[in-house]
């Protein structure tokens, strides 16, 4: 996956790909689904309109035969007017949302859950997840929750509270992680846990890309719109690119290590080349070095700089062979005692994780990824802190931080408010809290 493919999705092109996907079709209309739904169409709300969110969006209509996307919540008007227009290209009469069901303001996410939808897409900076997360379980409806899950460890423990309370509620809770749902790496990861390399010893992973897109700045954008349009350079909105991106990879680690988490972190980090205003306070270059109980290293490096070599790859390292899953190459192989290839079918990952999303909400059967997807982003979030203080920091230390981020409510923010303004850290200077 990369950045293109990511954040600039063109619906158009991908209408016809997923035509040949199965849809799911309702036996049963009396049936009273997960979460308490009694109803034949599923109403989707999609809460951050920007390219993930048309994206997530895109899917969901197509995972389900008797699902419509009920209303849109962005505090861009333009975002949610373009996105609106597309998926109406694509899908039709399956976009039933009128004028009523279009909000806008740092407030939409409050009105799309109260608009009548039974699933909600969060897929607004992650600045705002734990907040959002939070209402929409305490609202009762089925999520799809792109990743990272927050920025900070009170997010964190914020999401991990949702993610017990919509246990509770029979409700479904989706991750993006999306290769969780890829079936070479399911394959490839579960002969790992099944012992294909021996005992692990080390695990390499990468996520070594160029840089991303911004926007210039428009006359008459006051401060605070001009960051909210460019939130991926700032740490309080996105994490820094460890946590908002790389965090891909850092997951496949700990799938690799069956969820056992780490004892410390130690890193470094900074910024080589991107140095202007226009890159906010993130660092363009991390590498990590995660110590577990048994002596395993994870070794995490993750770099978005331009002109360089990439590289997207997770290595498990193990008594008795490595394993090779490299998502750049499609590569998934096991080299040494017990040699493996992966040969089997190739799935839309992106596609995979609605269809198996609405298929729980059918069954009654609801899935949740809140335990896993709050670690494998505290685990970021870890080795940010780590490389911005050059200090060891401990996974208890990362769990329990006080440190918290930009404005804690959506109700603090304005166009007219002050951004915060954050130094870029400094390893050995910038403290931990």
């Amino acid at each position: 996956m990369n950045a293109s493919r990511r954040d600039v999705l063109k619906m158009a092109g991908v209408a016809l790909a997923g035509s040949a996907l199965p849809t799911i079709t309702i036996l049963n209309p009396n049936k009273a689904f997960a979460g308490g739904i009694n109803a034949d169409t599923l109403k989707v709300g999609l809460i951050g309109c920007g390219g993930r969110g048309s994206g997530a969006a895109n899917q969901a209509l197509k995972a389900d035969s008797n699902v419509v996307l009920h209303a849109m919540g962005d505090i861009f008007p333009d975002k949610l007017q373009s996105s609106l227009e597309n998926l109406t290209k694509v899908h039709g009469s399956k976009v039933k949302v009128d004028d009523g069901h279009k909000f806008v303001g740092f407030d939409a996410y409050k009105k799309v859950l109260e608009s009548g939808v039974d699933v909600v897409i969060l897929a607004t900076p992650p600045h705002f997840r734990p907040e959002h997360l939070t209402a929409a379980v305490n609202a009762g409806k089925h999520v799809f929750c792109e990743k990272p899950v927050a920025v900070d460890a009170p997010g964190v423990r914020k999401v991990l509270d949702a993610a017990k309370l919509a246990k509770q509620k029979n409700l479904s809770l989706m991750s993006g992680f999306c290769w969780r749902y890829h079936e070479p790496k399911r394959a490839s990861f579960g002969k790992i846990l099944d012992g294909a390399v021996g005992d692990i010893s080390a695990i390499y992973n990468t996520y070594d890309t160029g840089t991303l897109w911004s926007f210039p700045r428009v006359q008459g954008w006051t401060d605070a719109q001009y960051v909210l349009r460019n939130w991926t350079y700032y740490t309080w909105l996105a994490g820094d690119h460890i946590v908002e991106q790389a965090v891909h990879s850092i997951d496949m680690m700990s799938w690799a290590m069956g969820g056992k988490l780490p004892i410390s972190a130690t890193g470094t980090g900074g910024r080589q080349v991107r140095t202007e205003e226009l890159f906010g306070n993130i660092f363009d270059h991390f590498a990590v070095t995660y110590e577990y109980e048994n002596g395993v290293k994870g070794f995490h490096h993750s770099r978005q700089q331009a002109n360089c070599e990439n590289s997207y790859l997770v290595e498990t390292i193990g008594t008795k062979g490595r394993a090779m899953v490299n998502c750049a190459r499609n590569v998934h192989e096991i080299y040494g005692q017990n040699p493996w290839k992966y040969e089997g079918k190739q799935n839309d990952m992106y596609q995979t994780e609605h269809d198996e999303l609405f298929a729980s909400i059918r069954k009654g059967t609801p899935l949740n990824d809140g335990e896993f997807m709050a670690q494998s982003t505290l685990l970021a979030i870890m080795g940010r802190m780590a490389a911005y203080t050059g200090k060891r920091v401990t996974w208890e230390e990362a769990m329990n931080s006080t440190e918290k981020l930009g404005p804690q409510s959506s109700a603090d923010f304005s166009f007219d408010m002050k951004p915060p303004v954050v130094e870029v850290a400094r390893p050995g200077i910038t403290s931990f809290s």
